[in-house]
């Protein structure tokens, strides 16, 4: 069974840079370019792990988070991703269930070890 990642980046580039690493790990993936999206697409979907911006226009990878711990994915493990090394906001994070926090930039492997440890393929 195939396992299903969700990717929340409002960069178009650096979305495609993780979406390839991930696709070339063996998961599948699903994009959104915002929170927002990310909201709609989760209605009725298999999601193993989400990986999502903290800092993105509209509702922010924080917002979006507390949102998602409010519904049937409040369980999904997620990774935090960021230029933004505030411990105050990692520790919002962790209060909230967030697993990993990776501060940009980093080299693929790196994420994709994290999502292997939260969801083996």
């Amino acid at each position: 069974m195939s396992k299903h990642v969700l990717i929340i980046e409002d960069s178009g580039s650096f979305r495609m840079v993780v979406k390839v690493a991930l696709e070339r790990a063996g998961y599948e993936i699903i994009e959104a370019a915002s929170a927002d999206e990310a909201c709609t697409l989760l209605d009725g979907r298999t999601i193993h792990v989400i990986v999502c911006d903290v800092n993105m226009p509209g509702m922010n990878g924080l917002d979006f988070v507390r949102h998602l711990r409010t519904t049937n994915y409040k369980f999904t493990p997620v990774v935090m991703l960021t230029t933004d090394s505030q411990i105050e906001r990692k520790a919002e994070a962790a209060d909230m269930g967030v697993r990993v926090w990776i501060t940009k930039p980093f080299q693929p492997t790196y994420l994709i070890e994290a999502i292997s440890k939260l969801c083996p393929l």
